[in-house]
């Protein structure tokens, strides 16, 4: 697909990708990341950031290792996004970017006000050339710690938007036919459609402060490419993957098609 299709692009990077295995924050990381973000938003588009790393960059501060109760979390969540927004909104600024937080519930993305609020917000944002960068409000949603993830978080929100494009950075280089590390594993390049199959390859896999694996993703595939929106997985360490995708020069990684939508002449034709 050529670069004018996606003009409206989501990209979700991971804890594994943002803070090293000490929790100390992975600098060289972001700054690649936000380069290629800088640079894609300068041609003329609109680019959604869904960050994780708030719990893992606040256990990194606080010296907490492994993962604790609900309450602990909540709070290393608290500490953490203050400390990432300092990060990103500096790095943005190299170039003159301007970045605004959106911190989201389940609730604020169901049917109703509260939907239609968030959607207007990244609405103006982007008439303000502004990158949003969003994260699930660790702090008061519960559920989402303890089994959500921001990989449907992404999906949901392209959906909102009416993305053209999501992209998750991994940490893992896209979907393999059984864990990566085991001899005979083969990259899928690319799915036509979400198979019981291409699900149950999924299973198994887990990430250290983070809460979502490969079975996150084939979910936030399953939202994107259902509501017409393009999905890939890509290795975290490589965000400049993210260009030739957006040029239609192909996807190292694993490709999502999405479906077809029906537009309204075609649901009534007779």
């Amino acid at each position: 697909m050529k670069s004018e299709i996606y003009q409206t692009i989501v990209v979700k990077v991971g804890t594994t990708t943002l803070v090293h295995d000490n929790g100390k924050l992975n600098i060289a990381g972001m700054e690649k990341l936000v380069r290629v973000i800088s640079d894609i938003k300068n041609s003329g588009k609109n680019v959604v950031l869904v960050s994780s790393g708030a719990v893992g960059t606040g256990a990194g501060r606080l010296g907490i290792k492994g993962k604790g109760d609900i309450k602990i979390k909540q709070a290393l969540a608290a500490v953490g996004q203050g400390i990432l927004m300092q990060f990103y909104e500096k790095l943005f600024l190299e170039y003159g970017i301007n970045v605004a937080q959106i911190l989201l519930t389940r609730d604020d993305l169901e049917k109703g006000v509260r939907r239609e609020n968030a959607l207007n917000t990244f609405t103006t944002l982007f008439e303000f050339d502004v990158v949003p960068i969003v994260n699930e409000n660790d702090t008061v949603a519960v559920e989402e710690i303890v089994f959500g993830d921001n990989d449907t978080l992404a999906a949901v929100v392209a959906e909102l938007i009416s993305a053209d494009l999501l992209v998750l950075l991994s940490d893992v280089d896209g979907l393999y036919t059984m864990p990566p590390h085991e001899p005979g594993a083969e990259k899928i390049s690319y799915v036509k459609e979400i198979t019981p199959e291409i699900e149950a390859i999924a299973e198994g896999s887990y990430s250290g402060f983070g809460t979502g694996g490969m079975q996150s993703k084939i979910k936030a595939a399953k939202i994107a490419t259902e509501a017409g929106i393009a999905m890939a997985i890509i290795d975290g360490e490589n965000p400049a993957e993210i260009y030739n995708i957006v040029d239609g020069k192909g996807c190292a990684g694993t490709f999502f098609e999405p479906k077809k939508q029906t537009s309204f002449s075609e649901k009534n034709a007779i």
